[in-house]
């Protein structure tokens, strides 16, 4: 704590320096509070001393009792502790010229010293002039108050639910009621300020001013030199709107005797009022009636502002810089009695680390001290190359958090401002050796790169140095990130996407779902994508999972069927759209592109199917206009479903495959609103992959079904297999083949291993991992196995080479992670390769496209059969109920009753039995909606309508003649999830 200016009344604290009268230069403090300070508040001869633990301490003249100390004395010559309240933890302090306010933790506010013009807020009937010990102020003790501020001789106070008190004298208007009056003696609530949410208040002598959250500045009182900004000097008794103010962002007032200054959020500082003594810093002594920037201090960025009577303070990083009246050394500039435009104040070194501040600007200020720092002991960073950075992160994790740490909150500012000026922004595209690169694994220890408001100043031009890296620099950076350890690379991809959530959670952008493409926020998306490419550097082991670079609840703050719409559009790839940066979108995100996407293809499949109409019409006027051409119309008879439906198939091509579809079974009339769609691929799919046909197998372990590997039909079968799979699909209808998981890593060109061999021969994986375990090297001895795999073909054996001459190499402990690879190669991809082609072909003929891509095979799995995560409530609030049942019916609570006493395998098979999957679809239960209607005769077992989610559900007598019935109905259910 520094201090200087008037210390007539030992008001300025110094040790061993009590009688000096005159500070005229900052003096370091050396009281044993000075270090724990939070707050100070001074009147003209007292000064208020706030600590962190919430006492109260007061020194200076005590004429009236504004100390509080309940003592006779005049003056406290050194800070003492404030008694009367010291059973509460203080959190706010203010001083008017002779009185003082202070406000507990529980929104409090207590007053003493003098009353001369009722500014204590105390009783009226108590009529003293003075009160030397704190009392609270009744009229405000049960309002919470959460801000004070006083005047000369008048005091505002603010409450939690944003009302405005104020009390005192009032013959300029200063209390802001209206009128005018001598005084106000009891606190009275400012109504004209009803309903705006204040965010300040401030007091300059006898006038007053109010902030609004959104930087509205509101004034009143005495006006007599355009200290209210106003363009006149009429006073004013009502809060008076500070219209010139409106769009420069002001964040913070502070009012003098007659002057007053605002500080904007981008650190500029405007003044206006009296200007005799250079208070207002515009290098003259006329009265500025209009707020009117302080143009000396233009480039600067000023973080906070303070006034005395007749100056003013700004602080500019680790600089305070101070104009107007100094005769009393205010200005702390020796020799200097006023100062029309802001000055340094110069500042003496703390004499416990005299050197500190110059210490950390010379490291902090220097890209080479900074890369020089941290580095590994025993000459391990000598070499510094693409593999060796030679930085002990370690260290530098611990540097940082000790100065995240630290209180000095100037020491904190000099270490931010000359990281962003002189690290961030000098950082070259082309630096001469890998040793100028270090920063880029240090500077992302530091702790302020976790705070995303900061990303104009420090994350985005973080981001930027390292996009406008040429292309060797930019892959030592990429290597050596991508050789640190998973935590670390989490942390670098969190500091990216903390920023990203932020401006996606900022007002404007809810408000029309759109996000800002700013400068900061492009190199930051930009720099993710390339943190997501080096994560999947190697596919099979990624440092990172996938869903660490996904944000939540995407879609609810950006309008994606916009984005994408725009980013299809956008054919020159200038312009920023969400969509250029997918790998955020989590797998709900992903599926709502999906249908997005369908639903843009069949407005485009039918768009040219009517422009093929009307054509045909000019050309041909016999030719009539049927709107079934507008849809993909496939009629097939229940008997010869799979030969009707593939000969159809077979005769389209993929514009007609991409218009809606329509099903219609030979001698039915029902209309297809979905329900018969559903019903067809249901019994399409469960023929189609009847080993009768022999196209597919089940795994006899687990159920999968897979390729087989000598299939009695030619790959054109396979082909339209893969269309009708992919038909079903594009039209929304989710149904569940139990394909592995390696089907749609296969789909999307991811590498297959070992673990997806787990899902069609478990014992086979099982063994191949012991065979890879197996620590001792007689390999050969113990398995007896060669590259060469068996496999029987009508009671036949055939041997497959996995390498050439395969059955006379064995299988040693150097190459069997090769035999493996090559094993697992075999089954999952050779063996079926032609008929998996000739499947991709015919799906890709109708899902292909830029949106499949952006799935990991694990979420397209779940888009297509979907997932496992039950809600059985939600399930049960969702059920309509037709045809005379209701919620209330005996009937159905008996049947929720049971429905819930299931256990979750014959819930999950009942969900089977009446929709045709046991599964939940990826937008989760909400989109499951069964109904229930009534069958009068009990005799029979519940009935499922699969096509329509519809269950015809008996009047049964008992609830455990409705258990039992149930039960024995859905253990009926058979096949893989087709009925």
């Amino acid at each position: 704590m520094f201090c200087w200016g008037n210390a007539t009344h030992h008001e300025l604290y110094i040790e061993g320096h009590e009688t000096i009268d005159l500070i005229i230069k900052p003096m370091l403090s050396k009281w044993k509070e000075s270090n724990h300070i939070r707050g100070i508040a001074a009147g003209e001869f007292h000064t208020l001393y706030l600590t962190n633990q919430g006492n109260l301490y007061s020194c200076g003249s005590n004429e009236v009792g504004q100390l509080g100390r309940n003592t006779d004395s005049k003056e406290g010559k050194i800070p003492g502790f404030v008694e009367k309240l010291k059973e509460f933890k203080i959190s706010a302090v203010a001083c008017g010229l002779q009185h003082s306010l202070a406000l507990n933790e529980w929104g409090q506010p207590y007053s003493w010293g003098c009353n001369s013009m009722g500014q204590l807020g105390l009783d009226p009937k108590n009529d003293s002039i003075s009160h030397n010990v704190p009392s609270i102020v009744r009229t405000l003790a049960t309002k919470n108050v959460v801000q004070i501020a006083c005047g000369s001789y008048h005091s505002v106070a603010l409450t939690n639910s944003g009302d405005l008190y104020a009390w005192g004298a009032n013959s300029y208007g200063q209390c802001g009621l209206g009128t005018m009056s001598s005084k106000e003696i009891v606190p009275q609530q400012i109504t004209s300020l009803l309903g705006v949410p204040i965010a300040l208040i401030a007091c300059g002598s006898n006038h007053t001013f109010a902030l609004s959250k959104s930087g509205a500045v509101f004034g009143w009182g005495k006006n007599t030199h355009g200290q209210l900004g106003l363009q006149h000097k009429d006073n004013r008794c009502y809060p008076s709107h500070l219209k010139s103010l409106r769009d420069v962002k002001v964040c913070h007032i502070t009012c003098g005797e007659d002057f007053t200054a605002f500080l904007t959020l981008d650190g500029g500082v405007f003044t206006c009022g009296n200007g005799e003594y250079g208070q207002t810093g515009h290098g003259t002594t006329r009265d500025e009636l209009f707020p009117r920037k302080v143009m000396e201090l233009m480039g600067s960025t000023v973080t906070q502002v303070a006034s005395g009577r007749r100056h003013l303070l700004c602080r500019v990083g680790d600089r305070i810089l101070a104009c107007g009246y100094g005769a009393r050394g205010q200005l702390g500039c020796p020799h200097m009695t006023f100062s029309l435009v802001p000055t340094p104040v110069p500042f003496t070194p703390n004499d416990d680390s005299p050197d500190l501040m110059a210490y950390l600007e010379t490291v902090f200020g220097s890209i080479a001290c900074v890369n020089g720092s941290f580095l590994l002991d025993n000459n391990g960073h000598f070499g510094c190359n693409t593999k060796t950075p030679g930085v002990d992160l370690k260290k530098a994790e611990q540097a940082f958090l000790i100065v995240s740490r630290y209180e000095n909150t100037s020491i904190k500012e000099l270490i931010f401002s000359h990281l962003t000026e002189n690290i961030i922004k000098k950082m070259k595209v082309s630096p001469p050796d890998a040793e100028a690169l270090r920063m880029f694994l240090v500077l992302p220890l530091y702790h302020e790169m976790r705070n995303p408001r900061r990303h104009p100043e420090l994350q985005g031009p973080f981001a930027e140095a390292y996009n406008n890296l040429s292309t060797h620099p930019q892959r030592i950076v990429n290597l050596w990130w991508e050789a640190q350890s998973p935590d670390y690379f989490e942390m670098l991809v969190d500091i990216f996407k903390s920023v990203v959530v932020y401006e996606l959670r900022q007002p404007a952008v809810n408000a029309n779902k759109k996000i800002y493409f700013t400068h900061s926020i492009v190199q930051i998306l930009n720099t993710l994508s390339s943190l997501n490419k080096i994560n999947f550097t190697n596919p099979k082991k990624p440092k990172i999972s996938a869903e660490c670079f996904y944000i939540e609840d995407l879609c609810t703050h950006v309008d994606i069927a916009t984005d994408y719409i725009n980013w299809l559009s956008d054919h020159s790839s200038t312009q920023p759209h969400m969509c250029n940066y997918p790998f955020l979108f989590d797998v709900q995100c992903k599926s709502l592109l999906l249908k997005i996407d369908q639903q843009l293809q069949m407005q485009v499949a039918i768009s040219r199917a009517t422009t093929e109409i009307f054509t045909r019409l000019f050309t041909d006027p016999t030719y009539g206009f049927h709107q079934g051409n507008q849809f993909l119309n496939l009629t097939v008879s229940r008997n010869h479903i799979v030969r009707d439906t593939m000969l159809q198939i077979s005769n389209h091509d993929t514009s007609h495959l991409k218009k809606p579809l329509r099903v219609e079974f030979v001698g039915e009339e029902a209309e297809d609103a979905g329900g018969v769609r559903k019903e067809f691929f249901m019994l399409l799919l469960k023929e189609i992959f009847d080993p009768v046909y022999g196209m597919f197998k089940q795994s006899e372990e687990t159920n999968m079904i897979w390729f087989s590997n000598n299939p009695f039909e030619d790959d054109i079968m396979y082909y339209l297999i893969g269309a009708i799979y992919g038909l079903a699909i594009y039209n929304s209808i989710i149904i569940y083949v139990p394909f592995p998981l390696v089907l749609y890593k296969k789909i999307l060109g991811e590498s297959v291993m070992l673990d997806d061999l787990s899902d069609l021969y478990p014992t086979l994986a099982n063994s191949l991992k012991s065979l890879l375990e197996y620590p001792d090297d007689d390999v050969e001895e113990v398995f007896s196995l060669c590259f060469a795999v068996n496999t029987e073909v009508f009671d036949q054996i055939q041997v497959h080479h996995l390498k050439e001459d395969g059955v006379n190499v064995p299988v040693t402990h150097e190459n069997k992670e090769e035999y493996v690879d090559l094993y697992v190669d075999f089954l999952l991809n050779k063996s079926v390769e032609n008929q998996f082609k000739a499947f991709n072909k015919g799906f890709q003929k109708v899902c292909g496209g830029r949106i499949i891509k952006l799935f990991r095979s694990h979420e397209l799995m779940s888009v297509v059969i979907g997932n496992e995560e039950y809600d059985w409530e939600l399930f049960e609030n969702n059920c309509e109920y037709k045809d005379g049942y209701s919620a209330n019916d005996q009937e159905i609570r008996w049947f929720w009753e049971v429905f819930h006493e299931l256990t979750l395998e014959d819930k999950k098979k009942f969900l089977l039995f009446l929709t045709g999957s046991d599964r939940v679809p990826i937008q989760g239960m909400k989109d499951i909606k069964i109904r229930i209607q009534p069958v009068a005769d009990d005799r029979y077992f519940p009935v499922a309508h699969t096509c329509f989610n519809l269950l015809d559900l008996p009047r049964y007598k008992t609830k455990e003649r409705l258990k039992y019935y149930l039960l024995q109905a859905i253990q009926q259910t058979q096949g893989f999830s087709l009925v």
